[in-house]
């Protein structure tokens, strides 16, 4: 059998940026050529960064990615790697006409890059709508099946959603005989979509009856996530090889594939898809398999982490800023933030700030110190109690509003600071008090990113656990105090306040919501599951009166299957109750 060196090239394009996007291209297809690729593969999109959104609808956008890409192609081979094929991803325009769009409307393609030119182009087939995606709106779907024919192998190519959905480009493969089918992807990442991703390589494999080939990108856009873990599996549903999350690399495997049967004229296929064949030369080789070990698989807090750490560092690098400010309490909110900021960006880069109130408790003010000291990040307090009594004799506020003034000082007094020295904030704020509005309107949602807003408070503290477990595992300063992880939560804005005042056991309250947001079950499927009524209504209640708050906390990871923004769109007016 043919032999086929596939290089898989797991990068972080930048939304926007395309020269840079370009120029990492040529970097990595360098690596691929030293290694004795083939054939190497970026990810959907990769010129442009993914997802552009309505930046597809501008078409000075569209062409400054088409007019890279033929020079991409020039400049590979001018720079002696014209000999590579080279797949990647662009923004691009159909040819034709299609029910409700023109001609020169955008597409989500993908082209091969060989000896200077541009050799094959196609657009993906299957347009997501659901979740995070809306590509309905933007692009007009592909009709065609592109195979590629080297050294004896035809490969078939196909983008992201053309596996997620049933036949399309996946049966086509079959029919067309193709030894192996490649993927290019920009697919976010979500709790457990790893284990969701090999289950789907393992049975379209098995559909086309090839090996089949999952390119990822890593990095993050927004609140979006991508985390790698590109793949390959045989035809049975063997792992061949696999990428590590969260990292760029160069996944690089030989492969025996059938030889392609020598028959090249183009034929239709199924789901209304032309074959178009690409003849790219080549003889067939034959070289010994190599083994290859996939990556090793991160624990679920790892995981998490570290989806949580790459979407911070993306969000600051990639809107040009170095630092970042917190206000630090000596609560497990900051506390976790804050070490995610560290391992993203560098403790030498993050600012905290204490501003201790007439409430705070000594032990929050050292919890926050310590972990300064033990972080060696910038730390310095700036009491509010002048400020706040100065408020206070002016408009006499009692109960909740003299509890958010303290909030809405700290808020101030942040952006203050970020102004004044150029940081970018950092919103300390999780789910569970997201979801029932337990987060006051510009006070401790002042930011510019939320880095735990996805996060459920009973998971704020496994990872917290975790992290400092992390440390000790290797011979580190655990980061976290260990009293911020054992004492009770509070807000700490009236005397001896704690959360569960005013909420539910988080374990209790998380279970519930995450049936409420993630599940979308209503009041009586939640009740009947045998959950308080009154507990369940009042959880409910608080969730869709919140709905406002929401819309104004800035934008964070998405980490669970359906997060706050670009997930869950619900009407802020909207007196829909039940119970």
């Amino acid at each position: 059998m043919p032999n086929l060196r596939l290089a898989l090239s797991q990068t972080d394009p930048w939304v926007g940026d395309i020269a840079r996007n370009c120029d990492e291209v040529v970097r990595w297809t360098r690596e691929a050529a030293e290694a004795g690729a083939q054939l190497v593969a970026f990810p959907e999109m990769v010129l442009t960064g993914y997802p552009v959104e309505d930046l597809a609808l501008r078409s000075s956008f569209v062409e400054a990615s088409r007019e890279a890409l033929v020079e991409l192609a020039g400049r590979l081979a001018a720079e002696g790697l014209g000999e590579l094929p080279v797949l990647v991803g662009y923004l691009g325009r159909s040819e034709r006409a299609v029910p409700n769009r023109p001609a020169g409307s955008p597409q989500n393609c993908a082209a091969v890059l060989h000896r200077g030119e541009v050799v094959n182009r196609f657009a993906k087939h299957y347009l997501p709508n659901y979740g995070v995606f809306d590509e309905h709106r933007y692009f007009v779907p592909g009709d065609q099946l592109s195979v590629l024919r080297l050294h004896g192998v035809d490969v078939a190519l196909a983008i992201c959603e053309d596996i997620w959905q049933d036949g399309g480009r996946v049966s086509a493969a079959r029919e067309a005989g193709a030894g192996l089918l490649l993927v290019i992807n920009g697919s976010p990442y979500e709790r457990n979509k790893d284990d969701a991703r090999l289950e789907l390589a393992r049975r379209r494999a098995a559909e086309a009856g090839c090996p089949l080939a999952y390119v990822n990108m890593v990095g993050a856009q927004d609140e979006l996530v991508f985390d790698g873990d590109s793949l390959v599996v045989g035809a049975e549903g063997e792992v061949i090889a696999r990428a590590p999350q969260f990292e760029e690399a160069l996944l690089l495997v030989d492969l025996e594939l059938a030889a392609a049967d020598g028959e090249t004229k183009d034929l239709p296929l199924v789901d209304g898809l032309q074959l178009v064949r690409t003849e790219l030369g080549g003889e067939p080789e034959e070289r010994k398999q190599p083994v290859y070990e996939p990556a090793p698989r991160l624990s679920d807090e790892a995981e998490i982490y570290g989806a949580l750490v790459e979407g911070t560092r993306a969000y600051v690098r990639k809107n040009g800023f170095r630092s970042v400010l917190i206000g630090l309490s000596g609560g497990i909110d900051s506390a976790l933030v804050a070490a995610i900021a560290v391992d993203a960006i560098g403790a030498a880069n993050v600012y905290c700030v204490s501003m201790p109130s007439r409430y705070s408790s000594q032990h929050s003010r050292d919890d926050a110190a310590e972990l300064a000291e033990r972080t060696g990040l910038n730390f310095r307090t700036v009491p509010i109690a002048p400020m706040f009594d100065a408020y206070m004799e002016a408009l006499g506020l009692t109960g909740l509003a003299e509890e958010n003034l303290q909030s809405r000082l700290r808020g101030t007094l942040l952006m203050a600071i970020s102004n004044q020295e150029g940081h970018i904030v950092l919103a300390p704020g999780n789910k569970s008090e997201l979801a029932v509005g337990y987060s006051t309107l510009y006070g401790d949602s002042v930011g510019a990113y939320g880095p735990i807003k996805d996060v459920y408070k009973s998971l704020i503290f496994r990872l917290a656990t975790w992290r400092n477990e992390l440390a000790e595992e290797r011979g580190e300063v655990p980061p976290i105090p260990a009293n911020t992880i054992s004492k009770p939560p509070s807000a700490e804005l009236r005397p001896d306040q704690v959360d569960t005042d005013s909420l539910p056991d988080y374990d209790l309250l998380d279970t519930v919501l995450d049936l409420y947001i993630e599940g979308d079950q209503g009041r009586d499927a939640i009740v009947a599951q045998g959950f308080d009524p009154a507990v369940v209504d009042r959880i409910v209640r608080l969730v869709d009166t919140a709905e406002y708050k929401r819309r104004q906390y800035p934008p964070g990871p998405k980490i669970s299957r359906k997060g706050f923004g670009r997930d869950r769109r619900l009407p802020v007016t909207n007196r829909w109750r039940r119970g």
